[in-house]
This record gives structure tokens, C-alpha cells and sequence, in this order.
């Protein structure tokens, strides 16, 4: 599965809560360490999740992402790629809900 498939859902459902593509973006740099320009560049070049990641530079305060998502404990999931594509859409979860910045990114 590519990012670019998914990411205008998670831009449609933060949207759609009232949230913006400023701030979706926001909290995807704060995971991946992928600026405006850098993201716009795996999204063009349609990367896997897989390669999306493995470009990344996971924030080192990603431990404090915990919590439920698709009925799994993020902290618990075993497999390194599913944990991180389930700790964005934890974030993006979050952002939806209208979760304050600052807790999202966990600063």
C-alpha cells in the first residue's frame, strides 16, 4: 500500500472535524521528521508505507504515543512497520478528534 493512497483520507478526515492540511502536516513532521517539500516528494513519487518509513526519522518521544487504534494497543504491536503506520493514524486520530497540539506531539 502506498502513503499516497492514504494520505487524502487522512487529510479528508481531518478536514473534515475542522482540523487543516497545516497541521496534519505538523504532526506528520513531528513523527517522520519529513518537512512540507520532502513529503510532497514521497507523495509524488508513490512510496510504500514501508519506504515512507524507512526514510524517516522516527521522533524519539514516539514511546509516549499509547492508547487504542483499530482495536489494537499501539505500545503492544509486535511488528515494526504496523506499529509505526498505526502510530499515525493514532496521530491522525487524535488531530480529528481536536486532541491540543502540544498533547499530540507529546512536547
Amino acid at each position: 500500500m502506498t502513503f499516497a493512497s492514504v494520505y487524502p483520507m487522512y487529510l479528508a478526515k481531518v478536514e473534515k472535524k475542522g482540523r487543516t492540511k497545516d497541521e496534519l502536516h505538523q504532526v506528520i513532521e513531528w513523527l517522520t521528521g519529513f518537512d512540507d517539500s520532502k513529503l510532497q516528494e514521497l507523495i509524488n513519487e508513490k512510496v510504500t508505507f514501508e519506504t515512507f518509513f524507512q526514510r524517516a526519522t522516527i521522533n524519539r518521544n514516539v514511546h509516549l504515543i499509547t492508547g487504542l487504534i483499530c482495536g489494537y494497543r499501539v505500545e503492544e504491536i509486535e511488528d515494526p512497520l504496523m506499529q509505526k503506520v498505526r502510530y499515525l493514524d493514532k496521530l491522525v486520530d487524535e488531530l480529528a478528534k481536536g486532541r491540543a497540539m502540544d498533547k499530540i506531539m507529546r512536547s
